[in-house]
């Protein structure tokens, strides 16, 4: 086995979980889309790994790489998935007749799902338990501004929740 075989089983096995919750937050609770982009975010992690530099962590790397790969695909889709109202009350109908395994997951998820690119990263990062320092380095700015911008995420989400 290669280096980089070897590299990328422990990192598939270390970090899936982690790739696949921040997917989930991107399609909002969307299993099997989630389920494509973490497939997704491996391939792309696979065809980085020779560029690894070793500047952050594997983990912080990986982030950015979900990210991108989360962005790419949200990009390519937003046209496709812009919906009309009554097609948005057909589809609201159809998943509260779905069977759930977590309401309060799903209700949050669906929450994060309203929140805009950025903001849907940053907050799953908090959740998954990450430093403020990994944070602001996977999405480029500082621990102050990142304070603030969760701040104000968390307020938002607080006022989804109390409307839905």
């Amino acid at each position: 086995m290669t280096d980089n075989t070897q590299i990328f089983e422990r990192l598939y096995k270390d970090y899936h979980a982690m790739v696949h919750q921040v997917c989930m937050g991107f399609v909002k609770g969307q299993k099997d889309q989630a389920k494509d982009l973490t497939q997704e975010t491996f391939i792309n992690t696979w065809r980085a790994l020779d560029n690894f530099k070793g500047a952050s962590g594997y983990k912080t790397w990986i982030y950015r790489i979900t990210v991108n790969t989360c962005l790419k695909y949200i990009r390519d889709h937003k046209k496709k998935d812009q919906v009309t109202f009554d097609q948005h009350e057909n589809i609201q109908a159809h998943e509260e007749q779905a069977p759930v395994e977590d309401p309060k997951h799903n209700q949050l998820y669906m929450a994060i799902g309203h929140l805009e690119g950025l903001d849907r990263l940053i907050i799953m990062m908090v959740l998954d338990e990450l430093n403020y320092e990994e944070i602001s380095e996977v999405v480029g700015i500082s621990e102050g501004n990142l304070r603030v911008k969760i701040h104000r995420i968390k307020k938002r989400l607080k006022k989804i929740l109390e409307n839905e």
